[in-house]
């Protein structure tokens, strides 16, 4: 036997028997060898007691390398399994993963594991890391995987998917388990870790599938790391739309009415139409003619767009009306402003026309994606089309992009950057078949970003099917990259919808169409804005600006009522607490529903008709004259709450 391993570098180190990947990690070095977590063998993640026995490519993972983690966690969720199962011998197994967020393990039992239980577990996984147990890989037959999983209906599912008589399998005591790709040698080498969250979960991600509980950790090779982590998760907590949401009263969603179709509460209707009269209101005043379009739509119209062929697993099935006309739920508005703009003759004169729309969608969103407000099915998007002659296109751009900028500015964001996406050259069969027309929508993309002086970076494959686009990506609070706002340049639809306007010649000529979505949908929108503030939502924002508490029901409700009154009237949303409760827990109460303003009236400010005002997040107690507070709160919502006002 003779074979050579080629090492990253490009060496080659010849041998003449086997060896395990341990073995060859000590054969470059003594410290490599003790260092080795696993190894990549002609690109497969192999453990370190793997045999090389032939011609390979091998690169040995440390624990400085990012796939060190996945093992490392791998493990940890393979230990897990094996302290759960002795624990309560009933439990079944669904699927385990391993990533850069942690690891899970579903699990099925009578009685659920409860998160109280957590700690036990946790307890069980250090006795076995400290006694360094050996976990063992082996090649178990199929069939005898089968008679040991016969009562598990999960693991049999699975073990029908792995190929072969026989299964790659890992050993701990008398727990066995598959579907890893490499784990660690023994326990012992399970640094740092945490036992983190206990949530429900469909068997393979489908609805109609059993749901089974996810047991989520995580696990470092140092401790540093892994506190660093727990406090980001902390954060994560605190700053998690669906938490706040929850807490503050603002929305829920109830999977047994309707799984990713959210109920907006009073509070978090009142933000979401403030923030729809803004955008509104801000789009008129910018050349826009807002339009009302209904939800269906012939399904021939999503045929001629595209949509269909593209995007038909993200859209509902049709519905058959009985009578050959067959309707589907809307998963874009562009077919919609096409009708609008073809329902008249339309001239070069009327052009740039701006057609915009809150417009509700849907999309047949799988149940495990579904989160908040973050992916649902139904959605309303901020939504616009400009029709355009092809010298108007660069001004169009240059206008929608200074829009854009407006709102990020009245809405405080400011941590974003711009991405221009293209279609991939290499694999243009998902993207409209017209090399002309991509070459000059992006030439006229790119030069309108240069000639804006604008930084960005450049995207091979993220393009729409149909056109280029600028998107502009934001960091939400809790550290992820996402698409706010977006500009798409469209030369396809216009001329499969036959789209025309009379030039100055007199001539039939054709447009050229311009999407852009400025804060895309309120779902969204309001899921990124809840976590940006924490749910202390700035004065213009808040769903309710002041609470009014007053010292003395009997004495002073009626004072309280009659600046209550003057604020609606103002056009202000303020409340009075009249609860029979303490003064000090009324309080406390408006604090933590993060009203912006807390009024506490008795009998001084009653008689000077003033009021003691206590601004969220600060122990601040400022007497004021109920006229000069009216004049603070009035600068404070027309300056949009910007700290600089």
């Amino acid at each position: 036997m003779s074979f050579s391993i080629t090492l990253p570098d490009g060496s080659k180190r010849d041998f003449d028997k086997a060896l395990t990947v341990g073995d060859l990690a000590h054969n470059i070095a003594t410290s490599l060898g003790k260092a080795a977590v696993a190894a990549k063998v002609d690109g497969q993640l192999e453990p370190v007691d793997y045999q090389l026995n032939k011609n390979a490519k091998v690169a040995i993972i440390t624990n400085k390398d990012d796939e060190a983690l996945n093992v490392l966690r791998a493990t940890a969720a393979f230990l897990f399994e094996a302290v759960a199962k002795k624990a309560y011998p009933e439990l079944h197994f669904g699927e385990h993963a391993a990533d850069k967020d942690g690891f899970y393990v579903d699990t099925d039992k009578t009685n659920q594991i409860k998160i109280s239980e957590l700690p036990q577990l946790e307890k069980a996984m250090k006795k076995s890391i400290k006694n360094g147990e050996k976990i063992e890989h082996v090649q178990v037959a199929k069939s005898d995987l089968e008679a040991e999983f016969k009562d598990d209906p999960y693991k049999g599912a699975l073990l029908k998917n792995e190929k072969g008589d026989t299964v790659d399998a890992y050993k701990l005591g008398d727990f066995t388990d598959f579907g890893f790709d490499a784990l660690l040698p023994n326990t012992g080498k399970i640094k740092y870790f945490k036992l983190l969250t206990v949530a429900g979960a469909y068997w393979m991600g489908k609805s109609s599938n059993p749901m089974l509980q996810r047991i989520s950790g995580t696990a470092f090779f140092k401790e540093s790391a892994l506190k660093a982590d727990l406090k980001r998760r902390d954060e994560i907590k605190e700053r998690d739309h669906r938490t706040i949401g929850r807490d503050l009263d603002l929305f829920f969603v109830d999977p047994k009415v309707g799984a990713g179709l959210p109920y907006w509460m009073p509070k978090g209707a009142t933000i979401r139409r403030v923030i729809e009269r803004y955008i509104i209101d801000k789009e008129v005043a910018d050349g826009y003619q807002h339009v009302y379009t209904p939800v269906l739509m012939n399904l021939n119209a999503y045929k001629t767009s595209g949509h269909w062929a593209h995007y038909r697993d993200d859209m509902f099935p049709p519905m058959d009306m009985g009578d050959g006309e067959m309707l589907e739920l809307r998963p874009m508005n562009c077919p919609s402003h096409i009708e609008i703009y073809k329902h008249h003759i339309r001239s070069y004169r009327e052009l740039p026309i701006r057609i915009a729309e809150l417009g509700m969608m849907h999309r047949y969103e799988k149940s495990g994606a579904l989160s908040g407000l973050q992916r649902v099915r139904e959605m309303t998007l901020n939504d616009g089309h400009t029709f355009v002659a092809l010298d108007q296109v660069q001004d169009e751009f240059a206008k929608i992009l200074k829009l854009i900028m407006d709102v990020y500015k009245d809405f405080d964001i400011t941590d974003y950057y711009f991405r221009l996406s293209y279609r991939d050259p290499k694999n243009t069969q998902k993207y409209f078949s017209n090399d002309e027309m991509w070459e000059k929508s992006q030439k006229m993309l790119k030069g309108a970003m240069d000639d804006l002086g604008l930084d960005y970076v450049e995207a091979e494959g993220e393009a729409a099917f149909y056109g280029p686009k600028l998107d502009i990506q934001t960091k939400t609070a809790l550290g992820n990259d996402e698409t706010m706002s977006t500009i798409q340049l469209d030369f396809m639809l216009p001329e499969k919808f036959n789209l025309t306007y009379v030039g100055k010649d007199g001539e039939e000529h054709r447009p050229v169409m311009i999407h852009r979505g400025i804060v895309g949908t309120m779902e969204r929108f309001v899921a990124y804005l809840t976590e940006i503030y924490k749910g202390a939502f700035p004065t213009w924002l808040a769903p309710i600006q002041v609470e009014v508490i007053p010292v003395n029901l009997d004495a002073h409700s009626d004072y309280a009522k009659k600046v209550r009154d003057e604020l609606n009237k103002r056009g202000f949303r303020a409340e009075a607490d009249l609860r029979n409760e303490k003064l000090g827990y009324k309080i406390r109460e408006s604090q933590t529903q993060k009203i912006p303003y807390t009024l506490v009236l008795g009998d001084k400010e009653m008689k000077a008709n003033s009021v003691n005002v206590r601004p969220y997040g600060t122990d601040d107690e400022i007497a004021k004259s109920l006229d000069d507070f009216i004049k603070e709160i009035d600068k404070d919502v027309n300056s949009y709450s910007r700290k600089n006002k």
